[in-house]
């Protein structure tokens, strides 16, 4: 009788106290909108602006894509809807040697940008007019400049049109076709001296 009157007793250590207080269940808040600082907005700015930097220093330094158009270069590039990766190490006729395909600034349209092979340096003689016409006129390439023509000839305005063209106005040298991807490939130069030829 003594044990079983004490198992109350034990039961009762085991209770947690209540509390007299119940609780409350708090609404929740909706959320708020996120707080953007100055600083934050400067930081974005600082890294967008690094990265037009990058881009604006990759292009005019290193290599851009560009689209060609037009018949003068005819087969190297089509008419229309080839890309040419242009290297731009080669700036101001940096290295250029004959035979290298280059873009330039246009001589007769400013703003305008061409593509034509290089087919004489400075010293160098060169045939004024096309081939196979009736003048034969020799011409020697001036100091600073070089002499470029189309691979299309009769479909090309090129320095047998306007004469020689400042090296200055050299933007860089087509090194490869990059589109279309099935006819992508590097440009290497194709012209071979005459001696080599001929053997």
């Amino acid at each position: 009788m003594t044990l079983l009157r004490s198992f109350p007793r034990i039961s009762k250590l085991f209770k947690l106290p209540r509390s007299n207080t119940t609780p409350r269940i708090q609404p929740q808040a909706e959320n708020p909108p996120p707080q953007y600082s100055i600083r934050n907005a400067l930081y974005v700015l600082s890294w967008a602006a690094r990265g037009l930097l990058f881009t604006h220093l990759f292009m005019t330094h290193a290599y851009t894509i560009s689209a060609t158009l037009g018949p003068s270069m005819l087969p190297t590039f089509s008419v229309m809807g080839d890309y040419a990766l242009t290297s731009k190490y080669y700036r101001r006729g940096r290295d250029i040697k004959v035979g290298d395909i280059v873009v330039f600034s246009s001589v007769v349209n400013p703003g305008e940008t061409v593509i034509k092979r290089v087919m004489g340096l400075e010293g160098d003689y060169v045939l004024r007019d096309t081939p196979g016409s009736l003048r034969n006129e020799m011409l020697q390439v001036p100091k600073g400049h070089c002499w470029v023509t189309g691979d299309n000839l009769p479909y090309s305005r090129d320095s047998r049109h306007f004469g020689p063209m400042p090296m200055g106005l050299i933007k860089g040298k087509v090194i490869a076709k990059v589109f279309p991807w099935k006819e992508r490939e590097w440009l290497e130069n194709g012209l071979v001296p005459v001696n080599e030829a001929e053997e």
